[in-house]
């Protein structure tokens, strides 16, 4: 079976001559670099027991034999063994694991990979041994949870081995506490480096996995459905260590005793944050906070969380933290912003900025700083600080603070609603949202039908239409089968929603006001390139606005209805009694004073009979009109 699967050695190589003093005799010599291969020999390797269980496969205690023509050595070692992958699709992760195991060499605070080798048709990822885990710490600990200050200590460790392997491109997505080992000397090492980020894109054969690519109860919201309510990033991690960090502190996992179900439905439907407990400084409930934003980009990056932790570590020394050491909390450590997407760029002087536009808004911002150029910075490296922008037409620089401006580099900013030029057919969307602009040019855009941030330089994109909350848009005239499920009229005519929320990648969550539903409205979504905004401006005619009125809410029509009816029983009211005030009519319908009605209909009846009015009523039109009896005979 291993021999079915190729591993690439090295790098290029390339050759040299070596001259040795005859210039007549050169030597060639090969010279290859020194990098190690992660293959290892199946043989190599024997499978002791199974000391655990995880999303993504089992793992196995191993011995590891290392043989050479001076020695024999046996290493224990930890063998993650993945549950089956397609056979097309071996070669493919096999080599992403190549790319990662190269980067992770040498890395503090995580776990060293031996390799990767192929048992029993399975892929296995060696790894070093460690025996314990914060997950076990818990388990044993008093009270079932840890203290503040071994807490902040195991999260700048944590934070530390999770930025490093940011910083290398590579995503975690799957932190919890039975992944956080410890070494000889209590420290908190990661001993998980990104299984589910090396399986995107790789066809699995259970369908439980594609839809749940990890521990529901440590999911962040993009990670249930990463193509539609993606994509995930280095902030999707931040979510898994709160998670984790509220589990140290308070002794229970995040959603305990609910089903995946029952977690989706609070996590992702509901958008309900975990339980932080209560009485920790003010600076560790901001930074857990701002881990489970729902929305990826207002969450705090691993950097952010890592320096808090570490400010904050050396301050709450004591066992217990009680309301006497608050005033030993360094108030640095506090941000008073809830949106850490605001402190995520820091300026530099010579940069384009602009004013912030309003979130969710539809009406344009107005903008004190169309354009400026920063010229300043008060405090340098501060990314709450106050910086000097100079703006055409003003003589003095403006000082503004840095969160009411954003950076616009070759006319695009964070934010933007951009669409890709590629004609390509794509099977995602090829309108997004930008997430970065790097000062070089290179952008990150987030598309719907991507899993993860699609990365490209700036000339690629143009800046489209944007949406925002409140609009309502229907399904394009040509659009005939659109991306997401989206209801008819009566007529087959495709309905309007209203946008309720904006996803980061630029999918549209949407309700249909105008249809009546019991219980709770379910959410739709849509795709931004197929949709357009309706609005009264452009409907045509008075049917069409009247259509569009109906779909602010499913009562417009009952009620347009019961005025119609009003207004046409108000109408014949009014008619009727027009009729019977006309002047031929008057004699016949006066009242007289102390007469019953039926003696005036005999006096009327008798005057037609003498002639007198030509126009009489029968006792049965009588009885219809006043609603009286008609009086016996005589």
């Amino acid at each position: 079976m291993a021999g079915q699967f190729s591993v690439s050695e090295s790098s290029d190589s390339f050759e040299y001559m070596l001259f040795e003093g005859d210039p007549d005799h050169l030597k060639p010599v090969m010279l290859k670099p020194n990098r190690i291969s992660p293959w290892i020999n199946p043989d190599m390797l024997k499978l002791g027991h199974r000391i655990g269980r995880g999303p993504f496969g089992d793992v196995w205690l191993a011995s590891h034999h290392h043989c050479s023509e001076d020695y024999d050595r046996f290493h224990e070692v930890a063998v993650k063994m993945l549950y089956p992958i397609k056979d097309d699709f071996i070669q493919v992760f096999i080599s992403k694991f190549e790319d990662i195991f190269s980067k992770c060499q040498g890395l503090e605070n995580v776990c060293l990979l031996h390799g990767i080798s192929i048992l029993n048709g399975r892929v296995c990822i060696v790894m070093k041994f460690h025996e314990g885990s914060i997950g076990d710490m818990i388990a044993l600990a008093k009270g079932g949870k840890l203290s503040l200050p071994n807490v902040l200590r195991y999260g700048v460790e944590l934070a530390q081995g999770i930025s490093e392997l940011h910083s290398r491109g590579i995503l975690v997505l799957n932190l919890k506490p039975c992944n956080f080992l410890l070494d000889g000397n209590d420290h908190a090492i990661i001993g998980e480096f990104g299984i589910p980020f090396l399986l995107i894109g790789i066809s699995l054969p259970s369908l439980d996995l594609v839809r749940r690519p990890g521990i529901p109860h440590y999911l962040a919201p993009e990670q249930w459905q990463p193509s539609i309510r993606g994509p995930v990033s280095f902030e999707t991690d931040s979510w898994g260590l709160g998670c984790s960090i509220v589990e140290m502190l308070s002794g229970y996992q995040p959603w305990q005793g609910k089903s995946a179900d029952e977690t989706y439905n609070l996590v992702v439907k509901k958008q309900v944050k975990p339980n932080i407990p209560s009485g920790l400084p003010p600076e560790i409930k901001n930074v857990l906070y701002g881990c489970f934003e729902y929305d990826l980009r207002n969450r705090p990056l691993m950097t952010d969380i890592l320096g808090v932790f570490k400010r904050c570590r050396d301050v709450y020394k004591d066992e217990i933290w009680n309301d006497s050491t608050k005033t030993l909390s360094n108030k640095s450590c506090y941000s008073s912003y809830t949106d850490w997407f605001l402190s995520k760029d820091i300026l530099q002087v010579g940069d384009i900025v602009r004013s912030r536009k309003p979130k969710n808004s539809c009406q344009q911002a107005n903008m004190a700083i169309s354009e400026g150029i920063v010229v300043g910075i008060e405090t340098k490296g501060d990314r709450n600080g106050f910086i000097l922008v100079r703006v055409h037409r003003f003589h003095n620089p403006l000082r503004v603070h840095t969160s009411m401006v954003e950076r616009v580099t070759h006319g695009f900013a964070s934010g933007d609603w951009v669409r890709i030029s590629s004609k390509e057919d794509m099977k995602h969307s090829p309108i997004g949202i930008l997430h970065k602009i790097y000062r070089n040019g290179r952008v990150a855009v987030a598309f719907t039908g991507m899993e993860t941030l699609w990365e490209g330089d700036y000339t690629e994109l143009q800046m489209a239409a944007s949406y925002c909350i409140g609009q309502f848009i229907r399904i394009k005239s040509n659009i005939s089968n659109p991306r997401f499920d989206w209801p008819k009229n009566k007529g087959g005519i495709w309905a309007t929603g209203r946008i309720m929320q904006i996803l980061p990648n630029g999918c549209l969550v949407l309700r249909f006001p105008g249809r009546l539903s019991f219980g709770e409205a379910p959410d739709f979504l849509a795709d931004p390139s197929e949709v357009e905004v309706v609005s009264f401006a452009n409907c045509d005619g008075v049917v069409k606005k009247y259509q569009h009125l109906e779909d602010y809410h499913w009562a417009v029509r009952p009620l347009v209805i019961a005025l119609g009816l009003l207004t046409a029983l108000k109408l014949g009211i009014f008619v009727g009694r027009r009729v019977r005030s006309r002047p031929g009519m008057k004699k016949d319908v006066k009242v007289l004073h102390g007469e019953s009605p039926w003696r005036q209909q005999e006096k009327k009846i008798q005057d037609g009979q003498n002639g007198s009015n030509s126009a009489w009523f029968p006792s049965s039109v009588a009885n219809m009109l006043f609603g009286e009896p008609v009086p016996p005979s005589r």
